[in-house]
């Protein structure tokens, strides 16, 4: 009797193969790793978020294309993958973050908000008619301390001290397990991201091309940087 056959098994979401596997979340992460990169990371005073943007056309308006979004004053995320499932999961972060402020009179702390949009992303991996998110999330945010944590289109959830998502996270990862300290600034983790992120990269890196976050430890507010300011980076020596 011949196994069967791969194909019996990857049409709907709902159905294990044999050997343990939902085919459709390993489709979605194939997703994921096939978009442009992103990196955050935790600094002694801030979290930074750095994102590359493929524009495959100069006719493209470049501030259209977002990779990092504010979702509350103190929390911000980066996306790879399919941007329309970052912008869905983003008003749903948002939305999230809203209602517990209004409930509470409080901010949302980091973990939680992050737990309810894993568990969200879990949701559509357990139901048929549905299918994955094909997209992961950096979340970093300041609620007194400073966290730093990864969606995944199962749902599952880590959180990091610095990492990537997309198709430069093996050469990120490499490149951080190397040169990341714990105590760097904001202003040395931009530059060693952005080093990171060079690596990953064909092409010279412009500002055009580049997001580029920090939430700040002390005030706890997002501040999304300027193209003039990420320019002045990118022409560092």
């Amino acid at each position: 009797m011949y196994p069967p056959s791969q194909a019996a098994y990857d049409r709907a979401i709902t159905v294990f193969s044999p050997d343990g596997r939902l085919f459709q979340v390993e489709y979605a992460r194939e997703a994921v790793k096939t978009g442009s990169t992103s990196i955050g990371m935790v600094c002694k005073d801030g979290v930074v978020l750095v994102a590359h943007k493929r524009i495959p056309s100069p006719l493209i308006v470049g501030e259209s294309h977002e990779k990092i979004f504010q979702i509350d004053q103190h929390i911000a995320a980066s996306s790879s993958g399919l941007v329309a499932d970052a912008r869905k999961l983003i008003d749903f972060a948002r939305m999230e973050a809203q209602k517990h402020r209004l409930i509470y009179d409080e901010e949302m702390p980091i973990e939680l908000l992050s737990k309810k949009v894993g568990d969200h992303i879990q949701f559509f991996t357990q139901y048929g008619g549905v299918r994955p998110y094909g997209v992961s999330l950096l979340i970093g945010g300041a609620d007194g301390g400073l966290r730093l944590f990864e969606t995944d289109p199962s749902g599952a959830l880590f959180e990091y001290k610095a990492t990537a998502i997309g198709s430069g996270k093996k050469v990120v990862e490499e490149f951080f397990e190397k040169e990341y300290k714990e105590n760097l600034s904001v202003q040395e983790g931009i530059r060693l991201s952005l080093k990171a992120l060079k690596k990953t990269v064909e092409d010279k890196l412009i500002p055009n091309l580049v997001d580029l976050a920090v939430i700040y430890k002390e005030t706890k507010k997002v501040k999304i940087l300027g193209k003039d300011e990420i320019a002045a980076y990118l022409n560092e020596k």
